[in-house]
């Protein structure tokens, strides 16, 4: 990953659509909002067959590519790869699939084609607190026949051979971060998190989620290894001077951030994802793009059919980064964001991410991400910021109106 960013454009301002794997998949393939299809989180909806037929595969294999998906799907059922227009290489997400995706690079190929491999780590990092939750409580398994994923974590939690635990945690295991307590004047939708994520935030001790970090780094390092695996054998075949390999992620994890792990919530650790885009030759090395409010779902699109040629269907939200990435940067870009999340709607704007939660009061939050990135102190019910609060209550309710989503509009009036 860090040689994707050493030789291409890194988009530090990019966040997904909903940090969640079904909103956000759905949203990468479709390029639109998941609230567009009524999705709200991992529970699947009818994706209606006129979306399916515009949707990425579709659209590139109608221009002539020849298109393959491998990996992580997590749709609604109603969409697989055939019906979104790729062949089906693997549905394994990891070493398997970095074979069959180094393999099919080494194919002779006398087509353009688009190659999606679409990784799993390092998700499986939620069945740490989620096993953990189930034994102390006494409870049955979640998720039981999920046995693969939980040897990886076994593996990936395991203390370096020799290394004693006071050793471990002296010199090896990472440290909290530095914003590990709860932020200041939090929504009162946070306090109220049940099964496995309440049960973590109220339970665990320093050690637990110091493992937790050790954890979440050793399966990031697994799949970027995996990575490695394709990105080589686009080296190998000389595919990469003819070839833009974009990198991105549906959403990430709190790793013990604000006393949280898992997805979901609107705070960087789990919306804020890598964003980059590599060809040698055509886009410049090394470019930090810490300016552009990018979406690593519904920009995915419109960027990808930028590159190919291919006219995207009209009306979809998204834009192309393709002209920030060669180094233009275009007049009308947007000047804010929406982050869609279960039970609440985020807007990020330059210098403020402001969050509207239903459900129980307080519902709003408020940070000024120059002066405070680690998110410590909500500023919503803070006088002073009382006209930044209106500005961005009315930019959210603009933006909640121009895309027909159904959140609680009352709320934000």
């Amino acid at each position: 990953m860090d040689s994707l960013a050493a030789a291409g454009a890194r988009f530090e301002l990019a966040y997904s659509s909903n940090p969640v794997c079904m909103p956000a998949r759905t949203s990468m393939m479709t390029g639109r909002y998941p609230s567009h299809f009524g999705i709200r989180g991992n529970q699947g909806r009818l994706i209606p067959p006129e979306a399916q037929a515009h949707a990425l595969g579709n659209l590139l294999r109608g221009a002539g590519y020849r298109t393959v998906f491998g990996g992580k799907t997590h749709w609604p059922s109603s969409m697989t790869p055939q019906s979104i227009g790729f062949e089906y290489l693997t549905a394994d997400e990891r070493d398997d699939l970095a074979d069959k995706s180094a393999n099919f690079l080494r194919e002779q190929h006398d087509r353009p084609f688009l190659l999606v491999s679409s990784f799993i780590n390092p998700h499986d990092i939620c069945y740490m607190a989620i096993d953990a939750y189930t034994r102390a409580e006494n409870l049955p398994a979640m998720y039981p026949r999920n046995q693969i994923e939980r040897q990886c974590v076994a593996a990936a939690s395991a203390m370096p051979a020799g290394v004693s635990g006071q050793e471990f945690f002296a010199r090896h295991c990472p440290p909290l971060p530095p914003n590990h307590a709860a932020t200041m004047e939090e929504p009162g939708a946070y306090a109220g998190f049940g099964s496995f994520r309440g049960w973590a935030r109220r339970n665990w001790s320093d050690e637990d989620w110091r493992l937790h970090r050790w954890a979440y780094c050793r399966l990031t390092e697994a799949v970027d290894g995996q990575i490695g695996r394709v990105l080589a054998a686009l080296r190998e075949t000389g595919l990469d001077r003819t070839t833009v390999v974009i990198f991105s992620s549906d959403h990430g994890d709190m790793d013990a951030a604000h006393g949280f792990e898992h997805k979901s919530l609107p705070y960087e650790e789990s919306a804020r994802v890598p964003f980059l885009v590599s060809w040698p030759g055509h886009i410049p090395a090394g470019v930090v793009n810490r300016r552009h409010l990018v979406s690593s779902c519904i920009d995915l699109l419109p960027t990808i059919c930028d590159y190919a040629g291919v006219a995207p269907p009209a009306g979809l939200p998204g834009l192309s980064v393709k002209p920030i990435a060669s180094g233009k940067a275009p007049a009308d870009w947007r000047n804010d964001l929406v982050i869609e999340c279960t039970g609440g709607r985020c807007l990020r704007t330059r210098r403020y991410k402001y969050t509207m939660w239903e459900g129980p009061v307080p519902r709003e939050m408020l940070i000024d991400m120059e002066k405070d990135p680690g998110e410590m102190t909500n500023l919503a019910p803070k006088p002073a910021f009382a006209s930044v609060l209106a500005e961005h209550r009315r930019l959210l309710r603009q933006q909640i109106e121009s895309r027909e989503d159904d959140f609680g509009r009352s709320l934000c009036s």
